[in-house]
């Protein structure tokens, strides 16, 4: 700016706090097989936005499986989903490697692999992940590591499992905190089929999640919610309230979560396969990756300003009223923000570098409640005093 001017000059002062806006959860990112799709609506290994899913379903034509996963999903809620649909392969193989997908030499990305690209193209992340009734272990391994990269959460089958003891032993192949195992399915009627059929449980966990994420918050877990839509489970499995010596329990302490019939159909389980148990439950890696998303994508804005003392003051102040927000609405117990002086030392600062600290503590699932009951005789002590009275 020139030093002499003859006249009135407005210098804009942009300091002070930034509203931060929280994330989008509620976006199912899915795979899917639709032989009969319409090709403009679903192009392959393309990812595409669906805003209507009664119009998606119209579009997806008979057989595959997007049509089902659609229905499941839209019996529960009207969610943003982003679809990406691979061609059927002439075996399960081959299938299975158009699910999983890579990258053409053109550089398209193909399979699943487009659900990375789905932000770029649509605007929009895919944060609830899954590959209804195709999941099987070399897909829901490679699911994971896209969950990942998106910092979102898979949900995958114990896929090909038929016992119990069979989807135990499926969870130890996974110690990922994005993946949720879950077992068996449901079962519903299928209006094309003219009869019940078994239903992908995890199409419906896409579903009740997203209507989870927007009606409650992402810090409720998928447990323990009625579920929309079915009307039998496939396996007979044991379950008691009160009773840990069941079926239900047996998968819950393998962390497979699993379905009940109580006062209608829902999922039983909150657990991860997460090693660490920072985030053994569903509810902490989600809030774990909603923060970091929140408060990253929150401050693009103070990329390459002059780092003054102020600027850094009113980083620390907008993320300190977003957790006291937070706090408010029962997303996080706590939370603060902090510049932790030893860490920034002048080298640090003057190499363009900025250490904010934060913590914060996310709501734990009411998992194991228990009352202990006792027998007592002090109630007896006044007891011809109350006859008399």
């Amino acid at each position: 700016m020139p030093d002499y001017h003859h006249g009135v000059r407005v210098v804009e002062i942009n300091e002070g706090t930034r509203p931060i806006r929280t994330v989008s959860t509620a976006v199912i990112g899915m795979v899917v097989t639709a032989p009969a799709a319409d090709e403009i609506a679903f192009p392959l290994n393309t990812p595409v936005l669906i805003t209507d899913i009664y119009a998606a379903i119209g579009s997806a034509g008979e057989g595959g499986t997007l049509r089902r996963a659609l229905t499941a999903i839209v019996n529960e809620t009207r969610a943003l989903c982003i679809i990406v649909r691979v061609e059927e392969g002439i075996d399960d193989d081959a299938t299975t490697a158009n699910i999983i997908g890579g990258v053409s030499d053109t550089g398209q990305k193909l399979g699943m692999q487009a659900l990375t690209a789905a932000e770029t193209k649509l605007g929009v992340k895919p944060r609830i992940l899954g590959v209804p009734e195709l999941d099987n272990e070399n897909v829901s391994s490679e699911l994971a590591g896209i969950a990942q990269q998106l910092r979102a959460f898979a949900y995958v089958s114990a896929y090909g499992c038929e016992t119990k003891e069979e989807a135990s032993m499926y969870r130890e192949n996974f110690g990922q905190r994005e993946v949720m195992v879950i077992w068996p399915n449901f079962q519903a009627f299928d209006v094309d089929a003219e009869a019940v059929r078994p239903l992908s449980a995890v199409a419906k966990a896409l579903g009740h999640r997203a209507r989870l994420d927007n009606e409650i918050g992402w810090h409720k877990t998928l447990s323990n919610m009625p579920v929309n839509g079915v009307t039998g489970i496939t396996k007979d499995l044991s379950w008691d309230l009160q009773d840990p010596a069941t079926d239900a329990g047996y998968l819950n302490e393998a962390d497979v979560t699993t379905l009940i019939n109580k006062s209608g159909f829902r999922f039983w389980g909150s657990r991860t396969c997460a090693e660490d148990p920072l985030f053994a439950f569903e509810s902490y890696t989600r809030t774990a990756q909603v923060l970091a998303d929140t408060i990253a994508d929150a401050h693009m804005w103070a990329v390459d300003k002059p780092m003054h003392p102020s600027l850094v003051r009113d980083i620390i102040e907008g993320v300190n009223a977003k957790f006291r927000e937070l706090i408010r609405n029962g997303y996080i117990l706590g939370g603060s923000a902090w510049f932790d002086a030893e860490l920034n030392s002048p080298e640090v600062l003057k190499s363009g570098k900025l250490y904010i600290d934060y913590d914060y503590t996310p709501i734990p699932p009411l998992e194991n409640l228990m009352f202990q009951q006792r027998i007592t005789d002090q109630y007896l002590v006044d007891f011809a005093d109350r006859v008399a009275a």
